[in-house]
């Protein structure tokens, strides 16, 4: 390349973007503010701003001559800004300040030590993307009714606190058409804002995640008052109580579990999932954990019809049983796709004819009059995917009673888990695990098996 100057020879709007990808440290800082560079500031889109470089000092100093020089600029919209130190807290407001002045439409905030945010000045009229992680917390009084983003659509709030439920609910009623958001409370240190509570006539997709410790764990309710959701994305423990519209819901995604500490003091069943199953009964989409199977077992007085469900997906645990899967699919009269990651499960004598695992000659005593007909047998699915498939024999005996009894199958995907040292053994065990599974008898003469 000799000594010519590549980078200089591209076109401005290029440098631009090289400038918006920069991390601020003190040569990225020196190389920006250099008088060859000055000048292409006003081309950046992007402010990504990061003390955890040199001299945190130098940083704020570095911060307010970068906005400074961007006082007239009309391209930046979007600025990050993560304090890895204590920075002082004028300073920082003065550019949260600045960000909704200029009218930026996407702000980002994350800190490793608690800093306040002033409420006075905490609106905007054109921001649509809100994140705000860590130590950032609101301070002051959100006066109920008031909209402090008129054109929010998606926020997300990782480990943020409030002053009180009530303050955490205006500031979501104060984002009129708000469309997603996302909760993420896994700070076992922090009081959460969340209390289980979301209530907006707007919101679309859902996404929260709930992991206290089970010590200070007190869930008693949880109330989603979405009439607008489509998807929601779920994982918490299991709450005594659920208050939920849910009329719009298409897709559901729940991880509820079960507290361990009230597995091992033998207490008496907690939690009821029954509301809450009602008020999703709608979907088309339904994706579980193994631990909500397991609650699904525990905690359900009265399983809904899923009338309108058509796909499926349940995750297995070597210490957790099917018992609630017979049921489910009783309930699921339209199904047409059934996904199962792992056949590797707990064996009980409650997985009912769609588990291969208890014996014919146990199954045959525990036989009733009442379920004489195997649950698959009247299911519709014409797609089965099955992951994580080893080829072991309880795993290709399931897979012969699924073959057997499931009379609409046109499909089966079976990603097999092979290690790869496996593949180069003579004997070739994926070829040996395939092979078995393609000579097992199928009751649908259009069932095609494909391997992944």
């Amino acid at each position: 390349m000799g000594s010519r100057d590549y980078i200089s020879s591209l076109p401005d709007e290029i440098l631009g973007k090289i400038l918006s990808l920069f991390c601020t440290n003190r040569a990225a800082c020196t190389s920006v503010l250099s008088k060859r560079w000055r000048n292409l500031l006003e081309l950046v889109d992007n402010l990504d701003l990061n003390d955890a470089y040199g001299n945190h000092q130098y940083f704020c100093d570095f911060v307010d001559r970068t906005l400074a020089l961007l006082s007239n600029s009309t391209t930046v919209k979007r600025f990050s800004l993560n304090c890895a130190f204590h920075n002082d807290a004028s300073r920082v407001n003065s550019w949260i300040r600045t960000v909704f002045e200029r009218g930026f439409l996407d702000l980002h905030l994350e800190t490793a030590h608690m800093h306040r945010i002033d409420t006075e000045f905490f609106t905007s009229n054109t921001l649509l993307e809100l994140t705000i992680c860590g130590g950032f917390y609101a301070e002051g009084r959100l006066p109920p009714g008031r909209v402090f983003f008129p054109a929010l659509k998606s926020l997300s709030l990782v480990s943020v606190e409030f002053t009180d439920t009530l303050m955490y609910q205006n500031f979501i009623s104060g984002c009129p058409v708000l469309e997603e958001l996302f909760l993420h409370y896994d700070n076992e240190t922090q009081c959460p804002a969340w209390k289980g509570l979301v209530s907006s006539p707007s919101i679309k997709r859902l996404n929260i995640y709930d992991n206290p410790s089970e010590l200070r764990y007190e869930a008693y309710k949880r109330c989603f008052q979405t009439p607008s959701l489509v998807y929601l994305d779920y994982s918490s423990y299991v709450a005594k109580q659920y208050a939920v519209d849910l009329v719009s819901l298409e897709e559901a995604r729940l991880n509820i579990r079960y507290p361990e500490r009230l597995v091992d003091q033998n207490e008496d069943i907690f939690g009821d999932v029954t509301d809450l199953l009602k008020g999703i009964s709608n979907v088309k989409t339904l994706h579980l954990s193994s631990d909500s199977l397991e609650v699904f077992h525990l905690c359900c007085d009265t399983m809904p019809v899923f009338h309108n469900l058509l796909t499926l997906s349940f995750e297995s645990d070597e210490e957790i049983g099917w018992q609630v899967v017979p049921l489910l699919l009783n309930k699921s009269p339209n199904l047409e796709t059934l996904v199962i990651k792992s056949l590797v499960h707990q064996v009980t004598d409650m997985c009912g004819n769609a588990c291969a695992c208890i014996s014919k000659r146990r199954k045959k005593k525990k036989k009733t009059t009442e379920d004489d007909e195997c649950c698959l047998s009247t299911c519709q699915v014409k797609v089965l995917n099955i992951s994580g498939y080893r080829g072991t024999c309880k795993e290709l005996k399931q897979m012969r009673h699924f073959l057997e009894n499931l009379k609409c199958l046109e499909t089966v995907n079976v990603g097999v888990d092979v290690k790869r040292r496996e593949y180069k053994n003579g004997n070739n065990k994926y070829q040996r695990i395939t092979n078995a599974v393609m000579e097992l008898p199928r009751f649908s003469s259009n069932c095609q098996i494909q391997f992944f």
